[in-house]
């Protein structure tokens, strides 16, 4: 099993180089890559390729489906950071095991992002 098993996140938008600088200010590590055989860009987090592209007639942007949950250090300083670009607030934030907290905010596009991870504060609603 390779250690980490997702190559790629995959998320629609209606503008293309507007999802990707909104993304690039929601996950400050993430590095702009460009893939020149496909004159492609997309955010490499990690060993993750997080990958913006144009809403269709086959797949719309918004909430409905799977939801990614990233993995934060920092629970509330990461759902501030969202909020801080424009993320609202979908589900949550809920306490779960083992001291994480967990929710789902919602891109300018209405896609949904999860992010979790050590809460350290009581300040989290449960």
């Amino acid at each position: 099993m390779l250690s980490s098993p997702v190559a790629a996140v995959m998320v629609h938008v209606s503008d293309m180089e507007a999802g990707l600088a909104w993304y690039q200010q929601a996950f400050p590590s993430g590095v702009r890559t460009y893939a020149g055989a496909n004159e492609f860009e997309f955010l490499s987090i990690g060993s993750t390729q997080l990958e913006v592209v144009l809403a269709d007639e086959k797949v719309a942007s918004g909430a409905a489906g799977s939801v990614v949950y990233w993995q934060v250090a920092n629970f509330e300083a990461a759902l501030l950071h969202f909020s801080s670009i424009g993320a609202k607030l979908y589900r949550g934030p809920m306490q779960i095991e083992g001291g994480l907290s967990m929710c789902q905010v919602q891109d300018p596009w209405g896609n949904c992002i999860g992010i979790r991870g050590p809460i350290t504060s009581s300040e989290v609603a449960t």
